[in-house]
C-alpha cells in the first residue's frame, strides 16, 4: 500500500492532526538551525516555540526578538500563517488536492461551521479567505510603518511591521519586544491597528463572507447573529470590568502617566485575552479578581473558523440559551427568530467537558510537578488551551513536563473542536433501543 493509500485510509481527525503535528515537527527543526537562532536553544525551546507559533498561541520560553535571527523569525512567519487560517483552508483544500475525498457527513459539517448555503461554496471560501487574509495583512503592515519604520529604519522598521501584523491577524500574539506592547500603550496607531487585526481575525470567516455578502441585516445567518452580539456584549464587559477592577492598581493603570494611556490599555486588555496573546500592561500584576475574570475570557475564546481558540462564542451562547430553555421548560432553544435544535446543545455540553477535563488534567499535573502558585498554573493551562498566549511569568520556569503538558493542551486546544467536530459528523444509527430510565440530576 502506497504512502497515499495510506493516508487517504486514516481517518480525517486523525490525518488533520498529523498534519499540524508535521508541521510542529518541521518548525522544530527548522528554528534549531544555527542560522535561525542568535544564541544556543535546546530541542526543547524549539518544539515549545515551534507547537506556540503553530498552534497561533504565542507563550515563548526564549525571547522572539533577540534569540531569533530574521531567519528564524521568517520560520515563525509562516508557522504562524499556517497554523492560522490553515485549520480552515487545510481540509477544503490540501485534501482534495491530495485526492482525497472529504465525506458528506463532514461537508455538512464544514458548511455548519463556514455559514454556507451549499457545500459546493467550500473551496470558494478558501479562496476568499486567503485574499482576505492578505489583504488585511497587508493594510495591517502598511498601518503599523508608520509608527515602526521612524524609530528603527525602513528595512528594521518594515520587518516589525509585517512580522506583529502577520501575529495580530492570526491571533498568535508573539512579538518582537520583550515586553510585548507595553512600550507602545502610548500608540494609538499600534494599539487600535493590531486590537482591529485580531478582532476581525477572530471573528471567523463564515461571519466575514456572510456580512460581504449579505445585502440587509436580515440575510445574516443566525451564527453571524450570535457572534456579532456576543463579541460586542464580551467587549463591552471587559471594558466595564477592566476599567472598573484595574483603575487603582499602581503595577497596572494606575501606574500610566496620561488618561490616554489608561484608555488604550482598558481597551487593549479587554480584548486581547479573546486569544490574541498580546498585551500593553503588566499581566502579572493583576488584581486577583481581574486574573479570574481574564481566564474566563481566554476560555470563551473568538468565533469557529476563525484564527482564535476557546470554546468559542457562539458555544458559550448556546449554553446560556440552553439553560434558559431549561428553566422555561422548553424542548427548543430560541434567538433572533430561530430555533437551536437539541443536537446543537448536546455538541456544546460534548465541547465543554472536553474542555474542562483537558484544562483539569493540565492543572494537576503542573501543580503536582511544581512549585508555582496556584493562580499562575490555571492562568497558564487556560492560556494553553484558549491559544491566547498571555502568562503571568511562569512559562520560562516550567521544567521539561511542564513544558510536554502546555504544547499538549495548546495542540488540544487548537485542533480539538474541529476534530471532535468530524466525530459528531458522523452518525451512526444504534440497532438496538433501549428503554428510557429516569436520572436524578442537580
Amino acid at each position: 500500500m502506497s504512502l497515499k493509500d495510506r493516508l487517504s485510509a486514516l481517518p480525517t481527525p486523525a490525518l488533520l492532526a498529523l498534519v499540524y503535528l508535521s508541521w510542529i515537527l518541521f518548525g522544530m527543526l527548522a528554528l534549531k538551525l544555527p542560522i535561525s537562532t542568535t544564541t544556543d536553544i535546546t530541542w526543547s525551546d524549539a518544539l515549545f516555540t515551534a507547537t506556540s507559533a503553530v498552534t497561533v498561541t504565542g507563550l515563548a520560553v526564549v525571547d522572539t526578538g533577540s534569540d531569533f535571527t530574521h531567519f528564524g523569525q521568517g520560520v515563525l512567519m509562516v508557522l504562524i500563517q499556517l497554523g492560522g487560517m490553515g485549520l480552515m483552508t487545510f481540509a477544503v483544500v490540501v485534501l482534495s488536492s491530495m485526492g482525497m475525498q472529504i465525506g458528506l457527513a463532514q461537508r455538512q459539517f464544514l458548511r455548519e461551521e463556514m455559514g454556507l448555503r451549499s457545500i459546493s461554496g467550500l473551496l470558494e471560501l478558501a479562496s476568499f479567505i486567503f485574499r482576505f487574509v492578505v489583504i488585511c495583512e497587508i493594510i495591517g503592515a502598511i498601518l503599523l510603518s508608520f509608527e515602526f519604520v521612524p524609530q528603527f529604519g525602513w528595512k528594521q522598521g518594515i520587518w516589525q511591521a509585517v512580522f506583529h501584523s502577520i501575529s495580530a491577524f492570526n491571533n498568535a500574539g508573539f512579538s518582537l519586544f520583550p515586553d510585548s506592547l507595553m512600550g507602545y500603550v502610548g500608540s494609538p496607531i499600534v494599539i487600535y491597528t493590531i486590537s482591529i487585526q485580531f478582532i476581525v481575525g477572530g471573528l471567523g470567516f463564515a461571519v466575514i463572507s456572510d456580512l460581504v455578502v449579505s445585502k440587509r441585516i436580515s440575510q445574516l445567518s443566525l451564527h453571524t447573529r450570535l457572534m456579532l452580539v456576543g463579541t460586542f456584549g464580551l467587549i463591552i464587559f471587559g471594558i466595564l470590568f477592566y476599567a472598573v477592577l484595574e483603575w487603582s492598581n499602581p503595577r497596572t493603570l494606575a501606574g500610566l502617566h496620561t488618561l490616554p494611556e489608561k484608555l488604550n490599555a482598558i481597551w487593549f486588555e479587554a480584548v486581547t485575552p479573546r486569544t490574541a496573546g498580546f498585551n500593553s500592561m503588566d499581566t502579572g500584576g493583576m488584581r486577583h479578581d481581574t486574573t479570574l475574570m481574564t481566564i474566563v475570557l481566554m476560555v470563551i475564546g473568538g468565533g469557529s473558523t476563525s484564527t482564535a481558540g476557546g470554546i468559542k462564542v457562539t458555544t458559550a451562547f448556546v449554553l446560556i440559551l440552553a439553560t434558559f430553555a431549561f428553566f422555561r421548560s422548553s424542548g427548543t432553544m430560541r434567538a433572533f427568530g430561530y430555533s437551536i435544535g437539541l443536537a446543537q446543545g448536546l455538541k456544546v455540553m460534548a465541547l465543554l467537558t472536553v474542555s474542562v477535563f483537558t484544562i483539569f488534567a493540565g492543572m494537576f499535573i503542573i501543580t503536582a510537578t511544581h512549585e508555582l502558585d496556584f493562580m499562575d498554573v490555571m492562568f497558564e493551562v487556560c492560556s494553553a488551551f484558549g491559544t491566547v498566549g498571555l502568562s503571568r511569568g511562569i512559562t520560562g520556569d516550567l521544567n521539561e513536563i511542564g513544558r510536554a503538558v502546555i504544547c499538549l493542551i495548546m495542540f488540544l486546544g487548537r485542533i480539538g473542536p474541529l476534530t471532535l467536530g468530524f466525530f459528531l459528523a458522523t452518525k451512526t444509527q444504534p440497532r438496538v433501543k433501549y428503554p428510557e430510565g429516569s436520572v436524578f440530576l442537580g
